[in-house]
């Protein structure tokens, strides 16, 4: 029985050392969430406008914000989440209609990359318990839409 719990605190004893030693490199490094690279877009389809602003993160991902802004209809404001796969964007808006509406949307979304306008496809979408995608199978039309969106500046933001 003392050979057994010898062995157990022996083999603990690696675990140990490693939770208390500390990196001072780990403060100097990038986190997979630090921004690479940011870009800003802006799409015009008669009176409708959009916007898109991207952040190319270290851990591959893309986030952003999308606002578009109906002429006759309420402004979508939302974020954006998603990965590209080849030439193309696809990721999840989440967006509101107006500040003083309380309830949230979710939609997939897809962005073909091509030279150097995204432009915003038009798929077929289902919703399977409260989760809306893409239906399989489906071709994602980039011909017949309405926003493309071509380079913009982006806006500075005030350092704290």
């Amino acid at each position: 029985m003392k050979a057994v719990s010898t062995y157990f605190l022996l083999a603990l004893l690696p675990l140990v050392m490693s939770c208390n030693q500390t990196d001072n490199d780990s403060k100097n490094t990038l986190k997979s969430t630090d921004v690479l690279k940011k870009e800003c877009y802006v799409a015009v389809d008669s009176l409708d406008t959009a916007k898109l602003n991207l952040d190319y993160l270290r851990s591959g991902d893309v986030t952003g914000t999308l606002v578009i802004d109906y002429a006759d209809k309420r402004k979508n404001d939302g974020k954006l989440k998603g990965k590209f796969r080849g030439d193309t964007l696809f990721v999840d808006y989440t967006f509101k209609l107006s500040a003083k509406n309380p309830v949230v949307y979710k939609n997939p979304l897809a962005l073909l990359k091509t030279d150097g306008k995204l432009i915003l496809g038009v798929g077929q979408i289902e919703t399977t318990l409260g989760r809306s995608y893409f239906v399989k199978n489906v071709p994602i039309d980039y011909r017949q839409v309405k926003f493309i969106f071509g380079a913009a500046e982006c806006a500075v933001q005030p350092k704290p």
